[in-house]
């Protein structure tokens, strides 16, 4: 997994002169063959079993470098410091394997108000033969500028816990290795307090990855897994897992004191 460093200090030294109101009509294309090293690597950090087909979350690491360089590159609007990833959904239509070479397309679309700025999606999706097999939806939030007007919340309730995890101090520098996300926030408590945080926090994309890993064996070949990041959760931390199936699949969360993750499956 390539060193995507220098594209976030690219990001910290000309990000914040970035300005504009619609996105590039950009796209890329790339051919992987899934290095069996990495894969296991990956299985292990976030909890998969080792074997020939993929996780569900894991071409999402293959198409992120891609993804980074769309949102560092020209024509972007907005900074890449300060994005907030909200929400992921990810859909696959039949099992990948690791011996089938993937061709990977990224793109920006559907930037649209909210309530607290901005948000539009990094769409990422893998072909195998001219079949479309998986595709991935990142929504991400440029805060600042929305109306303000989203009705008041109510208290929200933790759902029963099924399970318990505790999340290690070096779970962000370890999913960083895997993932090439090396965002600051992930990797020390003194580069995650330059940007507001008490101490690291968890890759969202981890902390779902850890989840659909506990449904492991009880999916269908074809399904969605849709989440909503709701909370950073603080490194190191213990974190409540809860899942109750659905008529057509499973929901499930996570929470400390408060909501992290909340997600659906579907089949």
């Amino acid at each position: 997994m390539g060193n995507l460093t220098w594209l976030y200090a690219k990001a910290a030294l000309t990000g914040f002169t970035r300005s504009g109101s619609t996105l590039p009509d950009a796209v890329r294309d790339l051919r992987v063959d899934v290095d069996r090293e990495h894969l296991t690597a990956y299985n292990r950090v976030c909890g998969f079993g080792v074997r020939d087909e993929l996780p569900v979350t894991y071409p999402h690491v293959l198409a992120f470098p891609s993804q980074i360089e769309l949102m560092t590159g020209p024509g972007f609007p907005f900074p890449l410091p300060g994005l907030v990833h909200v929400a992921n959904r990810i859909t696959q239509l039949r099992p990948l394997r690791a011996d089938e070479p993937l061709d990977v397309k990224v793109q920006l679309g559907n930037l649209r108000p909210h309530e607290r700025g901005r948000q539009f999606d990094v769409v990422s999706s893998v072909s195998v033969d001219g079949e479309r097999v998986w595709v991935d939806v990142s929504t991400y939030l440029r805060l600042g500028g929305g109306s303000g007007d989203g009705s008041a919340r109510e208290r929200e309730e933790p759902p029963k816990p099924t399970g318990g995890w505790r999340v290690g101090g070096d779970v962000g520098r370890r999913y960083a290795e895997v993932s090439g996300d090396r965002n600051p926030i992930h990797l020390h408590a003194l580069t995650a307090r330059a940007f507001g945080f008490p101490r690291a926090i968890a890759h969202g994309m981890w902390s779902k990855a850890r989840c659909v890993a506990a449904f492991e064996g009880r999916l269908p070949d074809a399904f969605t897994v849709d989440v909503r990041f709701k909370a950073p959760i603080l490194l190191p931390g213990k974190v409540d897992f809860s899942a109750a199936p659905t008529a057509d699949g499973w929901r499930f969360a996570l929470w400390s004191k408060k909501p992290h993750l909340e997600g659906v499956i579907s089949g």
